[in-house]
């Protein structure tokens, strides 16, 4: 199972026992929801055919309709049975029957006396049969001699002139009145009445402005360079005449670029929070639909509403769903829903006045993917990168989100900040609501240091699990984390240990977490392959112990190849490869894939190079672990008895004072 470490990027997790720790939660999209308490609009009752009350009232005058016809005012019809054709003949000579009609084969007629039928269809005066069509009998001579009334009826009567008329012209009638009601419809639409394409073309942004709490830069820590850059688009809004009476003119678009939690959507609210001007918020995807023109409709329908609300701020916030470059994938046709939104927003960019007082933010996390027109001088000619806070960052933000929390006098928010490198603005966020809840399942008065320890495991590693381990199984973790924790603590430059564990957490049957000093800006050689020793530590205790390996290592692997890979094709750490960069991030794009920067003899030479790093790492793990065998039965035993061992407990019973180099085979 993953072992986990608290490294800042881009240092990946420690995993152990073959599976990933999963993901953090995406960042909300704050900015795209109502504050808490907003009334809602009343929902648009439908009209029309829409309205459940039109369908319903039909339906019941309808039913009206078939009940009055059919019960009410239908004629009284007289009782009819239905006797056999030999019956039928016998009653006939009998001198029963007084009149007959007949239509083809069909013949019905009434009689002096009741006929009794079978089937308990009881006994009555008219009656109905068939005569068979294989019947030779002289029929009409019967009724002739018994003098019998008969009457014949048209088996194909002529059709009414109502109907003539309704057959002929009714479809004809119908389609002239579907296409001057669709006409008229469609005019309407055009013309924005309410329709549907008038509903479609409205862009939906929501505007946040002063009757809400506004957000400011007040409620943004960790990110104070970013804070600055946008202090200068605040100070446009609130005194223009400023930079327009030396003729400067502010950036039209700021482009906000950092991984997903950083912060970007919350920037974005403060500035306008600051300014105290609208602020329309929307997501790119919105802008999208499965109609050709709707999204440069909405597009245009946005630009106008920030327009006439001046000065303003449109935020749109994923910009890359809309804004990819138009030349990294195969296009069929050069009119789709994507590149027809995406050319409206540059049209709406260019078409800006510089005194408006409209500027646009967006963000997003891929700024390499965006089309260069996005990019170029008066568009979004200003990009912001929204990096991961440091240490002192890590810590303003947390005393943000600890406000409202009550705190012990044992909690340091330095310290915490120290143990979550690596973690962003949303990570911090969820760590400190975690405490809370911590303390409040405890019915504490007080979020205490013990709470915010709690919760970082739980976000690093996730929810405690009663899982019924084997002895053997709990063997193999206690010697699998060991050689994590000790390799920890062997290999020079290595980051301090400060937690080893064989408690099951979300999907990690055990864990080593090892916590950095200070936050980490550039690697050298030396500290990447002692990562990756370190991360195959656990792969060489069972080799070590029992011989054989088991599928524990498969998440380690997965970490040792991708820095390994990244060591020869990004960083040129490979003497065979060379000081080249074969990364394949910005290589030209072709139809379905991004086309290799390299030949296949490269490829092979950079496999090769992979596997003989991670061969001599794997080989340093094994010397280092025989060297010392003893710390490692002791650690394992250690694990096996308390399931927890933090810092100074792990070099308590490592019996290290100072990290140790052993000599390597």
């Amino acid at each position: 199972m993953p072992d986990q470490p608290t490294k800042r990027q881009p240092r990946p997790p420690r995993l152990s026992l073959g599976r990933w720790r999963p993901a953090p939660p995406p960042r909300p999209g704050g900015s795209n929801l109502p504050r808490p308490g907003t009334p809602r609009p009343p929902a648009r009752a439908p009209t029309g055919f829409r309205s459940r009350t039109f369908w319903t009232t039909l339906a019941v005058l309808f039913a009206i309709n078939i009940l009055f016809t059919n019960v009410f005012f239908a004629p009284a019809q007289p009782k009819t049975v239905v006797i056999p054709y030999d019956v039928f003949v016998q009653q006939v000579k009998s001198d029963n029957v007084t009149s007959v009609t007949s239509t083809s084969e069909a013949i019905v007629g009434s009689t002096k006396k009741p006929v009794t039928a079978g089937s308990g269809q009881g006994s009555a005066t008219n009656f109905s049969t068939q005569r068979p069509s294989f019947a030779t009998d002289d029929l009409l001579g019967v009724l002739q001699q018994h003098k019998v009334t008969i009457d014949a009826l048209n088996p194909n009567p002529p059709t009414p002139l109502w109907q003539t008329l309704l057959l002929s012209f009714g479809p004809v009638l119908l389609l002239v009145l579907l296409f001057v009601y669709v006409s008229r419809r469609m005019a309407s639409l055009r013309s924005g009445a309410g329709g549907i394409l008038g509903r479609f073309g409205q862009s939906g942004a929501r505007l946040y402005n002063a009757e809400h709490p506004p957000t400011t830069f007040a409620d943004v820590a960790g990110i104070d360079e970013v804070k600055a850059e946008l202090l200068e688009i605040v100070d446009f809004l609130k005194e223009p005449a400023k930079y327009e009476r030396l003729g400067g003119t502010v950036p039209k678009g700021v482009l906000l670029i950092g991984a997903p939690g950083t912060g970007k959507t919350l920037l974005a609210r403060a500035v306008a929070g600051e300014a105290g001007v609208p602020f329309f918020s929307i997501s790119a995807s919105e802008f999208i639909e499965a109609i050709v023109g709707v999204g440069a409709s909405r597009v245009r329908d946005l630009f106008e509403k920030a327009r006439a609300a001046a000065p303003a701020i449109i935020f749109i916030d994923e910009m890359d769903a809309v804004g990819r470059s138009r030349s990294a994938a195969l296009r069929i046709g050069g009119n789709d829903e994507q590149e027809q939104t995406l050319n409206q927003i540059l049209t709406e960019m260019d078409g800006f006045d510089p005194h408006e007082g409209v500027i646009v933010l967006a963000a997003t996390n891929r700024g390499d993917v965006l089309d260069p027109a996005l990019l170029r001088p008066g568009r979004f000619d200003r990009r912001v990168q929204v990096h991961a806070p440091d240490r002192a960052g890590r810590s303003a933000i947390l005393r943000i989100h600890t406000r409202n929390i009550p705190l012990a006098p044992d909690v340091d928010l330095n310290e915490i900040a120290s143990q979550t490198a690596g973690m962003v603005g949303a990570d911090l966020r969820s760590l400190a609501n975690e405490a809370a809840l911590s303390a409040a399942r405890r019915g504490a008065a007080l979020v205490t240091l013990e709470d915010f320890t709690v919760a970082i495991e739980k976000v690093e590693l996730g929810s405690e699990r009663k899982l019924m381990l084997t002895p053997e199984d709990r063997e193999r973790i206690a010697y699998h984390e060991s050689g994590h924790a000790l390799l920890g603590l062997l290999l020079p430059g290595a980051d301090p240990v400060s937690r080893v564990s064989i408690i099951p957490r979300g999907q990690s049957l055990g864990a080593t977490t090892q916590t950095p000093v200070d936050d980490r800006f550039n690697y050298g050689e030396d500290y990447l392959r002692g990562r990756i020793t370190g991360a195959l530590g656990g792969r060489a205790a069972e080799e070590l112990i029992y011989g054989v390996v088991s599928t524990g290592a498969e998440a380690d692997l997965r970490m040792v190849t991708g820095i390994a890979r990244e060591m020869v094709v990004r960083w040129g750490m490979s003497p065979k490869v060379g000081a080249l960069n074969y990364s394949e991030e910005g290589s030209a794009a072709i139809a379905f894939g991004t086309q290799r920067p390299y030949s296949d003899a490269t490829a092979e030479l950079i496999d090769s190079e992979v596997k003989r790093i991670s061969d001599e790492c794997l080989a340093q793990a094994v010397a280092l672990l025989k060297a010392n065998r003893g710390r490692l039965d002791a650690l394992a035993r250690a694990l096996l008895e308390h399931d927890t061992l933090y810092a100074a407990e792990i070099l308590r019973v490592a019996d290290i004072r100072q990290p140790v180099v052993a000599a390597t085979a």
